[in-house]
Protein backbone atom coordinates (compact mmCIF):
# COMPACT_ATOMS: atom_id res chain seq x y z
CA UNK A 1 0.00 0.00 0.00
CA UNK A 2 1.10 3.56 -0.60
CA UNK A 3 2.08 5.47 2.49
CA UNK A 4 -0.51 8.12 3.23
CA UNK A 5 1.25 11.38 4.06
CA UNK A 6 0.90 12.37 7.68
CA UNK A 7 -1.58 9.66 8.62
CA UNK A 8 0.39 8.37 11.59
CA UNK A 9 0.29 11.68 13.43
CA UNK A 10 -2.11 11.66 16.38
CA UNK A 11 -5.09 13.92 15.89
CA UNK A 12 -4.98 16.77 18.41
CA UNK A 13 -8.73 16.50 18.98
CA UNK A 14 -8.45 12.92 20.23
CA UNK A 15 -7.91 13.41 23.94
CA UNK A 16 -9.64 10.22 24.97
CA UNK A 17 -6.45 8.21 25.46
CA UNK A 18 -5.59 10.43 28.41
CA UNK A 19 -7.25 10.25 31.80
CA UNK A 20 -10.78 11.75 31.57
CA UNK A 21 -10.71 15.43 32.39
CA UNK A 22 -13.06 17.01 34.87
CA UNK A 23 -14.25 20.56 34.48
CA UNK A 24 -11.99 22.92 36.37
CA UNK A 25 -13.74 25.56 38.39
CA UNK A 26 -11.64 28.60 39.09
CA UNK A 27 -12.29 30.91 42.01
CA UNK A 28 -11.42 34.37 43.25
CA UNK A 29 -9.14 36.53 41.20
CA UNK A 30 -8.34 33.72 38.79
CA UNK A 31 -12.03 33.32 37.93
CA UNK A 32 -12.40 37.05 37.40
CA UNK A 33 -9.41 37.02 35.07
CA UNK A 34 -10.74 34.08 33.09
CA UNK A 35 -14.13 35.71 32.66
CA UNK A 36 -12.53 38.96 31.60
CA UNK A 37 -11.97 38.00 27.98
CA UNK A 38 -8.29 37.40 27.50
CA UNK A 39 -8.37 34.92 30.33
CA UNK A 40 -11.28 33.15 28.69
CA UNK A 41 -9.31 32.74 25.50
CA UNK A 42 -6.38 31.37 27.48
CA UNK A 43 -8.63 28.91 29.28
CA UNK A 44 -10.08 27.76 25.99
CA UNK A 45 -6.64 27.25 24.51
CA UNK A 46 -5.61 25.28 27.57
CA UNK A 47 -8.81 23.20 27.23
CA UNK A 48 -9.56 23.70 30.93
CA UNK A 49 -13.27 23.35 30.32
CA UNK A 50 -13.12 20.47 27.87
CA UNK A 51 -15.33 17.47 28.48
CA UNK A 52 -13.39 15.29 26.07
CA UNK A 53 -12.81 11.90 27.63
CA UNK A 54 -16.06 12.04 29.58
CA UNK A 55 -18.72 9.31 29.19
CA UNK A 56 -21.35 10.04 26.55
CA UNK A 57 -24.17 8.43 24.61
CA UNK A 58 -25.68 9.09 21.23
CA UNK A 59 -28.92 11.01 20.93
CA UNK A 60 -32.26 9.34 21.05
CA UNK A 61 -30.95 5.81 21.28
CA UNK A 62 -29.95 6.19 24.89
CA UNK A 63 -31.37 9.58 25.90
CA UNK A 64 -34.59 9.76 27.88
CA UNK A 65 -34.94 13.46 27.21
CA UNK A 66 -35.30 13.00 23.47
CA UNK A 67 -38.49 10.99 23.80
CA UNK A 68 -40.07 12.80 26.70
CA UNK A 69 -40.33 9.44 28.46
CA UNK A 70 -38.40 7.64 31.13
CA UNK A 71 -37.09 5.20 28.57
CA UNK A 72 -35.61 7.23 25.74
CA UNK A 73 -36.71 7.41 22.12
CA UNK A 74 -36.34 4.03 20.58
CA UNK A 75 -35.16 2.44 23.81
CA UNK A 76 -38.46 0.63 24.28
CA UNK A 77 -37.94 -0.79 20.80
CA UNK A 78 -34.59 -2.37 21.65
CA UNK A 79 -33.96 -5.27 19.30
CA UNK A 80 -37.24 -4.75 17.47
CA UNK A 81 -37.46 -4.92 13.67
CA UNK A 82 -40.04 -2.90 11.74
CA UNK A 83 -39.84 -3.49 8.02
CA UNK A 84 -36.30 -2.63 7.01
CA UNK A 85 -35.61 -0.75 10.26
CA UNK A 86 -33.61 -2.51 12.95
CA UNK A 87 -33.56 -0.96 16.40
CA UNK A 88 -30.46 -1.33 18.60
CA UNK A 89 -30.04 -4.90 19.79
CA UNK A 90 -27.50 -4.20 22.54
CA UNK A 91 -25.39 -4.63 24.49
CA UNK A 92 -24.83 -0.90 24.72
CA UNK A 93 -21.23 0.14 24.14
CA UNK A 94 -19.48 2.50 26.52
CA UNK A 95 -18.47 5.66 24.69
CA UNK A 96 -16.27 8.52 25.77
CA UNK A 97 -16.35 11.85 24.01
CA UNK A 98 -13.51 12.34 21.54
CA UNK A 99 -14.59 15.80 20.46
CA UNK A 100 -17.58 18.08 20.21
CA UNK A 101 -18.16 19.87 16.90
CA UNK A 102 -19.28 23.46 16.46
CA UNK A 103 -22.82 22.36 15.53
CA UNK A 104 -23.19 20.46 18.81
CA UNK A 105 -22.73 16.99 17.30
CA UNK A 106 -20.18 14.70 18.91
CA UNK A 107 -17.65 12.06 18.02
CA UNK A 108 -17.52 9.19 20.49
CA UNK A 109 -14.84 6.59 20.99
CA UNK A 110 -15.19 3.05 22.26
CA UNK A 111 -13.10 -0.10 22.39
CA UNK A 112 -14.65 -3.01 20.54
CA UNK A 113 -13.77 -6.60 21.38
CA UNK A 114 -14.64 -8.42 18.18
CA UNK A 115 -16.62 -11.53 19.07
CA UNK A 116 -16.06 -13.15 15.68
CA UNK A 117 -12.55 -11.99 14.80
CA UNK A 118 -11.06 -12.12 18.27
CA UNK A 119 -9.44 -8.72 17.60
CA UNK A 120 -9.89 -5.76 19.95
CA UNK A 121 -9.54 -2.24 18.60
CA UNK A 122 -10.87 1.29 18.80
CA UNK A 123 -13.89 2.59 16.92
CA UNK A 124 -15.06 6.20 16.64
CA UNK A 125 -18.62 7.16 15.74
CA UNK A 126 -20.28 10.40 14.68
CA UNK A 127 -24.01 10.86 14.26
CA UNK A 128 -25.61 13.79 12.43
CA UNK A 129 -27.92 16.09 14.37
CA UNK A 130 -30.91 14.55 12.57
CA UNK A 131 -30.28 11.26 14.36
CA UNK A 132 -31.39 12.79 17.68
CA UNK A 133 -34.42 14.61 16.32
CA UNK A 134 -37.76 13.18 17.56
CA UNK A 135 -39.19 13.08 14.03
CA UNK A 136 -36.58 10.45 13.12
CA UNK A 137 -36.84 8.45 16.36
CA UNK A 138 -38.44 5.50 14.57
CA UNK A 139 -36.24 5.69 11.46
CA UNK A 140 -33.05 3.92 10.50
CA UNK A 141 -30.05 5.86 9.21
CA UNK A 142 -27.55 4.94 6.51
CA UNK A 143 -24.10 3.90 7.71
CA UNK A 144 -20.88 5.03 6.06
CA UNK A 145 -17.82 3.18 7.37
CA UNK A 146 -14.88 5.56 6.90
CA UNK A 147 -11.43 4.00 6.61
CA UNK A 148 -8.09 5.82 6.80
CA UNK A 149 -4.97 5.38 4.73
CA UNK A 150 -1.60 4.26 5.98
CA UNK A 151 -1.59 1.70 8.76
CA UNK A 152 -4.84 3.03 10.22
CA UNK A 153 -3.65 2.13 13.71
CA UNK A 154 -3.88 2.97 16.59
CA UNK A 155 -6.15 5.76 15.41
CA UNK A 156 -8.36 6.57 12.44
CA UNK A 157 -7.67 10.06 11.15
CA UNK A 158 -11.25 10.58 9.98
CA UNK A 159 -12.24 10.83 13.65
CA UNK A 160 -10.68 14.28 13.88
CA UNK A 161 -12.26 17.45 12.55
CA UNK A 162 -9.24 18.71 10.61
CA UNK A 163 -10.12 16.93 7.37
CA UNK A 164 -13.71 18.14 7.49
CA UNK A 165 -15.51 14.88 6.78
CA UNK A 166 -18.27 15.40 9.35
CA UNK A 167 -18.80 19.01 8.25
CA UNK A 168 -18.96 17.90 4.61
CA UNK A 169 -21.83 15.57 5.48
CA UNK A 170 -23.63 18.19 7.58
CA UNK A 171 -23.24 20.85 4.89
CA UNK A 172 -24.43 18.37 2.28
CA UNK A 173 -27.52 17.56 4.31
CA UNK A 174 -28.31 21.26 4.63
CA UNK A 175 -27.83 21.71 0.88
CA UNK A 176 -29.88 18.64 0.01
CA UNK A 177 -26.93 16.86 -1.60
CA UNK A 178 -26.09 14.32 1.09
CA UNK A 179 -27.91 11.88 3.30
CA UNK A 180 -27.33 12.26 7.06
CA UNK A 181 -24.91 9.36 7.42
CA UNK A 182 -23.79 7.75 10.62
CA UNK A 183 -20.00 7.80 10.26
CA UNK A 184 -18.23 4.77 11.76
CA UNK A 185 -14.45 5.00 11.93
CA UNK A 186 -12.63 1.83 13.05
CA UNK A 187 -8.95 1.01 13.00
CA UNK A 188 -8.10 -1.14 9.98
CA UNK A 189 -4.89 -2.87 11.14
CA UNK A 190 -3.82 -4.55 14.39
CA UNK A 191 -0.43 -2.82 14.49
CA UNK A 192 1.89 -0.49 12.57
CA UNK A 193 4.24 -3.20 11.31
CA UNK A 194 2.36 -4.40 8.23
CA UNK A 195 -0.63 -3.81 6.03
CA UNK A 196 -3.18 -6.58 6.49
CA UNK A 197 -5.34 -5.68 3.46
CA UNK A 198 -8.48 -5.77 5.62
CA UNK A 199 -8.37 -9.55 5.30
CA UNK A 200 -8.12 -12.78 7.25
CA UNK A 201 -4.51 -13.60 6.37
CA UNK A 202 -3.74 -17.11 7.66
CA UNK A 203 -1.85 -17.02 10.96
CA UNK A 204 -2.66 -13.34 11.63
CA UNK A 205 -5.45 -11.30 13.23
CA UNK A 206 -8.70 -11.65 11.30
CA UNK A 207 -9.05 -8.10 10.08
CA UNK A 208 -11.47 -9.10 7.33
CA UNK A 209 -13.88 -10.58 9.85
CA UNK A 210 -13.40 -7.53 12.07
CA UNK A 211 -14.32 -5.18 9.24
CA UNK A 212 -17.14 -7.13 7.58
CA UNK A 213 -18.79 -8.62 10.68
CA UNK A 214 -17.66 -7.28 14.06
CA UNK A 215 -17.84 -3.59 13.18
CA UNK A 216 -21.32 -3.83 11.54
CA UNK A 217 -22.57 -5.99 14.44
CA UNK A 218 -21.39 -3.30 16.86
CA UNK A 219 -23.21 -0.61 14.88
CA UNK A 220 -26.41 -2.65 14.80
CA UNK A 221 -26.14 -3.18 18.56
CA UNK A 222 -26.02 0.56 19.25
CA UNK A 223 -27.81 2.45 16.50
CA UNK A 224 -30.95 2.43 14.39
CA UNK A 225 -29.85 0.94 11.09
CA UNK A 226 -31.30 -0.61 7.96
CA UNK A 227 -31.44 -4.39 7.81
CA UNK A 228 -30.80 -4.42 4.08
CA UNK A 229 -27.58 -3.51 2.35
CA UNK A 230 -29.34 -0.39 1.03
CA UNK A 231 -28.19 1.39 4.19
CA UNK A 232 -24.58 0.22 4.28
CA UNK A 233 -21.50 1.54 2.48
CA UNK A 234 -17.79 2.28 2.83
CA UNK A 235 -15.53 5.17 2.05
CA UNK A 236 -11.78 5.10 2.35
CA UNK A 237 -8.53 6.64 1.19
CA UNK A 238 -5.38 4.88 0.00
CA UNK A 239 -5.10 1.60 1.93
CA UNK A 240 -8.52 2.30 3.45
CA UNK A 241 -9.90 2.72 -0.05
CA UNK A 242 -8.60 -0.72 -0.94
CA UNK A 243 -10.17 -2.28 2.16
CA UNK A 244 -13.51 -0.62 1.44
CA UNK A 245 -13.45 -1.71 -2.19
CA UNK A 246 -12.45 -5.26 -1.30
CA UNK A 247 -15.10 -5.60 1.40
CA UNK A 248 -17.95 -4.40 -0.82
CA UNK A 249 -16.97 -6.66 -3.73
CA UNK A 250 -16.44 -9.58 -1.34
CA UNK A 251 -19.73 -9.11 0.53
CA UNK A 252 -22.22 -7.56 -1.89
CA UNK A 253 -25.09 -9.08 0.06
CA UNK A 254 -24.16 -6.86 3.05
CA UNK A 255 -22.76 -3.68 1.52
CA UNK A 256 -23.94 -1.78 -1.54
CA UNK A 257 -21.45 0.94 -2.35
CA UNK A 258 -18.01 2.42 -1.75
CA UNK A 259 -16.16 5.68 -2.34
CA UNK A 260 -12.58 4.47 -2.90
CA UNK A 261 -10.06 7.32 -3.03
CA UNK A 262 -6.56 6.73 -4.40
CA UNK A 263 -6.74 2.97 -3.76
CA UNK A 264 -4.82 -0.04 -4.90
CA UNK A 265 -7.07 -2.57 -6.63
CA UNK A 266 -5.17 -5.76 -5.72
CA UNK A 267 -3.75 -7.04 -2.41
CA UNK A 268 -0.06 -6.50 -1.77
CA UNK A 269 0.64 -7.29 1.89
CA UNK A 270 3.90 -9.22 2.36
CA UNK A 271 2.02 -11.44 4.81
CA UNK A 272 0.31 -13.21 1.91
CA UNK A 273 3.53 -15.05 1.09
CA UNK A 274 2.77 -18.76 0.89
CA UNK A 275 -1.00 -18.16 0.84
CA UNK A 276 -1.80 -17.49 -2.80
CA UNK A 277 -5.28 -19.04 -2.76
CA UNK A 278 -6.28 -16.96 0.26
CA UNK A 279 -4.83 -13.84 -1.37
CA UNK A 280 -6.83 -14.46 -4.55
CA UNK A 281 -9.97 -14.80 -2.42
CA UNK A 282 -9.32 -11.23 -1.22
CA UNK A 283 -8.43 -9.70 -4.58
CA UNK A 284 -11.05 -7.12 -5.69
CA UNK A 285 -10.26 -7.75 -9.33
CA UNK A 286 -10.90 -11.48 -9.09
CA UNK A 287 -13.90 -10.93 -6.83
CA UNK A 288 -15.38 -8.48 -9.33
CA UNK A 289 -15.02 -11.05 -12.10
CA UNK A 290 -16.86 -13.62 -10.00
CA UNK A 291 -19.61 -11.10 -9.37
CA UNK A 292 -19.89 -10.47 -13.10
CA UNK A 293 -19.97 -14.19 -13.84
CA UNK A 294 -22.83 -14.83 -11.43
CA UNK A 295 -24.64 -11.67 -12.54
CA UNK A 296 -24.90 -9.87 -9.25
CA UNK A 297 -25.90 -8.55 -6.89
CA UNK A 298 -25.22 -5.04 -8.14
CA UNK A 299 -22.61 -2.94 -6.40
CA UNK A 300 -21.65 0.70 -6.90
CA UNK A 301 -18.04 1.94 -6.87
CA UNK A 302 -17.03 5.58 -7.03
CA UNK A 303 -13.29 6.02 -7.47
CA UNK A 304 -11.67 9.32 -6.56
CA UNK A 305 -8.24 10.20 -7.91
CA UNK A 306 -6.36 13.50 -7.87
CA UNK A 307 -4.54 14.90 -10.88
CA UNK A 308 -1.42 15.39 -8.76
CA UNK A 309 -1.12 11.76 -7.66
CA UNK A 310 -0.20 8.53 -9.35
CA UNK A 311 -2.57 5.58 -9.44
CA UNK A 312 -5.05 6.57 -12.11
CA UNK A 313 -3.79 3.79 -14.41
CA UNK A 314 -4.82 1.19 -11.82
CA UNK A 315 -8.25 2.75 -11.45
CA UNK A 316 -8.72 2.98 -15.21
CA UNK A 317 -7.68 -0.65 -15.59
CA UNK A 318 -10.24 -1.78 -13.02
CA UNK A 319 -13.00 0.24 -14.68
CA UNK A 320 -12.06 -0.99 -18.13
CA UNK A 321 -11.87 -4.68 -17.21
CA UNK A 322 -14.46 -5.05 -14.46
CA UNK A 323 -16.69 -1.99 -14.60
CA UNK A 324 -19.57 -3.80 -16.30
CA UNK A 325 -22.63 -5.87 -15.55
CA UNK A 326 -23.38 -5.71 -11.83
CA UNK A 327 -20.17 -3.75 -11.07
CA UNK A 328 -21.19 -0.13 -11.62
CA UNK A 329 -18.22 2.24 -11.59
CA UNK A 330 -17.70 5.97 -11.81
CA UNK A 331 -14.48 7.97 -11.57
CA UNK A 332 -14.22 11.42 -10.04
CA UNK A 333 -11.02 13.20 -11.03
CA UNK A 334 -10.11 15.86 -8.46
CA UNK A 335 -8.41 18.74 -10.24
CA UNK A 336 -5.19 19.70 -8.49
CA UNK A 337 -5.85 16.97 -5.94
CA UNK A 338 -3.10 14.98 -4.28
CA UNK A 339 -2.96 11.77 -2.27
CA UNK A 340 -4.42 13.27 0.90
CA UNK A 341 -7.61 13.34 2.90
CA UNK A 342 -8.45 17.01 2.46
CA UNK A 343 -8.49 16.71 -1.31
CA UNK A 344 -10.58 13.53 -1.11
CA UNK A 345 -13.10 15.31 1.10
CA UNK A 346 -13.14 18.09 -1.48
CA UNK A 347 -14.02 15.50 -4.10
CA UNK A 348 -16.80 14.22 -1.88
CA UNK A 349 -18.21 17.73 -1.55
CA UNK A 350 -17.91 18.25 -5.29
CA UNK A 351 -20.09 15.25 -6.07
CA UNK A 352 -19.17 11.92 -4.51
CA UNK A 353 -21.37 12.43 -1.46
CA UNK A 354 -24.29 13.24 -3.70
CA UNK A 355 -23.52 10.16 -5.81
CA UNK A 356 -23.53 7.75 -2.87
CA UNK A 357 -26.61 9.45 -1.38
CA UNK A 358 -28.53 8.54 -4.52
CA UNK A 359 -27.47 4.90 -4.19
CA UNK A 360 -28.37 4.39 -0.52
CA UNK A 361 -31.56 4.71 1.51
CA UNK A 362 -32.05 7.72 3.75
CA UNK A 363 -34.00 8.19 6.98
CA UNK A 364 -37.75 8.69 6.90
CA UNK A 365 -39.35 11.30 9.14
CA UNK A 366 -42.46 10.44 11.07
CA UNK A 367 -44.58 11.85 13.89
CA UNK A 368 -42.43 12.93 16.84
CA UNK A 369 -42.20 10.35 19.61
CA UNK A 370 -44.31 11.32 22.63
CA UNK A 371 -44.70 9.98 26.13
CA UNK A 372 -47.41 7.72 24.78
CA UNK A 373 -45.15 6.18 22.36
Amino acid sequence: MQQYPGDERPDPSDRTSARPRRRVWLAGAVAVTVLAGAGTAVAQRLDLFSDNGEPMSFGSVHSAAAAGTGKGAGHGDTGRVVGDVSFPTGPEARFVRATRLADGTEIGKTTLAGAKSGFTGNVWVWTPKEYSEPRYARSAFPVLIALPGGHGYPTNYWMGTGLGLQKAVSDGVAAGTSLPFILVMPVINPDKKFYYDGADIPGHPKMGTWMAEDVPDFVKANFRTYRSRDGWAFMGSSSGGFVGLKTVVQHPERFKAVIASGPDTAPDSPLWKGHRAAMDANNPEKLAQKLIDRKGPDIYVNFQIGTMESGKAKVDRFVRNWGRGPVHTTVRVIQGGGHNGKDYVRGMKEGSLEWISKVLKGPVAGPPVTSAG
